[in-house]
């Protein structure tokens, strides 16, 4: 599997100390191992990103669950151990991602449900006195509340509307609600 100095311990040996909670063996253990499963996993699925977060995952949970090889039987071959538990790794992620872009298409067919906006939550709040109250904002500012809150726009479709950038639209919808919020308290 991998070239070794006459005093560097086998793997099934660094497996074992790392049963005992022996760091420094689990990092030699990640460093042998990890490229050499990476690359075998990257033969059977070609987003690298997934097939880093599984590698991952794999050691990871060797070192979470080293308590349970103490005392249990040896695992001579190592590399076709983790070989085995990367490739059903792999399949789960490959599932999971399968799964969610089912469902993520299938959410694509239905109305979305409008979310009540700061704005539309500040105004029920408020009560009736609330529309004179934007009135009597200064026009940059009313015009965001106008567009978030009585018209329903998201921040996106106000910023394009007024020709602001998103994060101007939601600082005025701040400075809006404070004025707002001075206006109306008793």
């Amino acid at each position: 599997m991998r070239d070794e100095p006459e005093d560097a311990r086998t793997d099934a040996e660094l497996l074992a100390a790392v049963a005992e909670g022996d760091r420094r063996a689990f990092e030699e253990l990640f460093r042998a191992l990890a490229p050499w499963l990476r690359t075998r996993l990257r033969r059977r699925c070609a987003d690298p990103v997934l097939v880093d977060e599984v590698v991952q995952d794999v050691f990871v949970e060797v070192w979470r669950r080293r308590e349970r090889r103490t005392g249990g039987p040896p695992v001579d071959d190592v590399s076709g151990w983790l070989w085995r538990v990367g490739q059903r790794r792999l399949v789960d992620a490959l599932r999971a991602r399968e799964r969610r872009g089912r469902l993520l298409g299938r959410l694509r067919g239905l109305p979305r449900l409008p979310a009540d906006s700061a704005e539309d939550e500040l105004l029920a709040e408020l009560g009736g006195g609330a529309l004179a109250a934007v009135a009597r904002l200064p026009d940059e500012l009313r015009s965001v509340v106008r567009a978030t809150a009585l018209e329903g726009l998201t921040v996106r479709e106000t910023a394009d509307r007024l020709g602001i950038p998103p994060g101007t639209v939601k600082s005025r919808a701040h400075r809006a609600r404070t004025l707002l919020r001075r206006h109306l308290s008793p």
